[in-house]
């Protein structure tokens, strides 16, 4: 495999958890942030399947837990914007949850 996918794949990771570790004040783009991890992993997972010829079912389980995952956050996101009006997690309190 080429240098430059591995060059695109440790950028794509760092990048989105620069951005998951700097924004911390809406959900949203804390959930964005995680499906671009989980977009890095999925391709680094590919790479790493394809270069061993390996099977790729593993990529069919991953596929599945990102996407409840996904929905799962989505769900928490809807809850939140329902009860408080935003989605700005500096607003809540914990002891209100």
């Amino acid at each position: 495999m080429n240098l430059f996918y591995y060059v695109v794949l440790l950028v794509m990771i760092f990048s989105g958890l620069i951005v998951f570790c700097s924004l911390r004040k809406h959900l949203l783009l804390t959930l964005l942030s995680l499906e671009f991890l989980v977009l890095a992993l999925y391709f680094l997972f590919f790479f790493f399947l394809s270069m061993f010829h390996l099977s790729y079912y593993f990529i069919l389980v991953f596929l599945t837990f990102s996407v409840c995952e996904g929905a799962m956050g989505l769900g928490i996101l809807v809850s939140m914007i329902r009860c408080h009006g935003n989605d700005n997690i500096s607003s809540l309190s914990i002891l209100g949850w």
